[in-house]
């Protein structure tokens, strides 16, 4: 059974779903139940067969913009939630934002573009642009937290109400150790996974320490956390996030680039980060403020 849930515009819904069903009927995929969750909100739809990319884009061409998931089995309580962190969990891409510090912004950010958008290589353009850092007072990181970083609208809800279920929670960025702690922190994650900065002198060398956090080891921290069969929930925007996304039960594109919303199974494109826990049927008596 293909069990569809979905946030959308109530307008002409009931019109919008009637076209759906009479698309995908004519793609093989009968429309069995379509039912309002307890929430009023959020529509469950079940199909008795199919394939989960044909129904996100009959989804996308009815509905959109919209928040979804679309599961091939019962959608229930994941046991471990894993998260990319700039432009997820927070609005901001870290290395952007410091880079104004240094003046060069728009250079390191029309690279961190093209990273996000999988036209580049991720661990090439990340030296790339941590060696045009060279230089940069140490403080610079302190005054860019304090300054520009704030989370996304949802993200405390979302990490405190998994919490509270006995949710795992794990931040995993292809950003630095030196922003993703306190963030970590803040929003209340059990662990966080990211690159280190090498700092010489309260100065930066341009250099990293260890092992590049990349779209390979994002997908093996899901999988170490996830083994066992536990059911996962993974969050991300951008192509270094897409192995994890799809490794995950329930993998949510967060208002994401092209390749990564391609990849996933749940797309966040309407609502913050709490329509996660409306489509995973949370009641929201039931979320937590962070």
């Amino acid at each position: 059974m293909l069990i569809a849930r979905l946030i959308a515009d109530t307008a002409t819904r009931e019109t919008r779903l009637d076209a759906l069903a009479v698309a995908l009927r004519a793609q093989g995929i009968a429309l069995a139940t379509a039912d309002l969750l307890a929430d009023g909100e959020t529509l469950e739809l079940r199909f008795s067969d199919g394939a989960a990319e044909t129904v996100l884009a009959a989804l996308d061409r009815f509905f959109a913009p919209a928040d979804m998931l679309v599961s091939q089995g019962p959608i229930t309580l994941p046991q471990v939630f894993v998260s990319d962190m700039d432009s997820t969990m927070i609005g901001q891409e870290c290395i952007d934002e410091l880079a104004d510090y240094a003046g060069i912004k728009p250079q390191i950010a029309a690279i961190t573009e093209r990273a996000m958008q999988g036209e580049l290589d991720f661990s090439a353009a990340l030296r790339e642009r941590v060696a045009l850092l060279e230089g940069l007072e140490q403080g610079a990181i302190s005054a860019c937290l304090a300054e520009r970083i704030r989370p996304e609208p949802g993200a405390r809800t979302l990490v405190a109400t998994l919490a509270a279920s006995g949710v795992r929670t794990v931040l995993v960025t292809g950003g630095f150790h030196h922003f993703a702690d306190p963030v970590g922190s803040m929003l209340g994650f059990d662990r966080v996974v990211g690159n280190r900065l090498e700092v010489a002198g309260g100065r930066l060398t341009g250099r990293l320490v260890g092992e590049i956090t990349d779209s390979a080891v994002k997908a093996a921290v899901l999988r170490e956390e996830a083994a066992g069969g536990r059911i996962s929930l993974a969050t991300g925007d951008g192509a270094n996030d897409i192995p994890m996304l799809s490794a995950a039960t329930y993998g949510f594109a967060y208002r994401a680039k092209p390749k990564a919303r391609a990849a996933a199974n749940g797309r966040i494109d309407r609502g913050d980060l709490t329509a996660v826990l409306g489509l995973l049927g949370i009641p929201r008596n039931n979320w937590c403020e962070g």
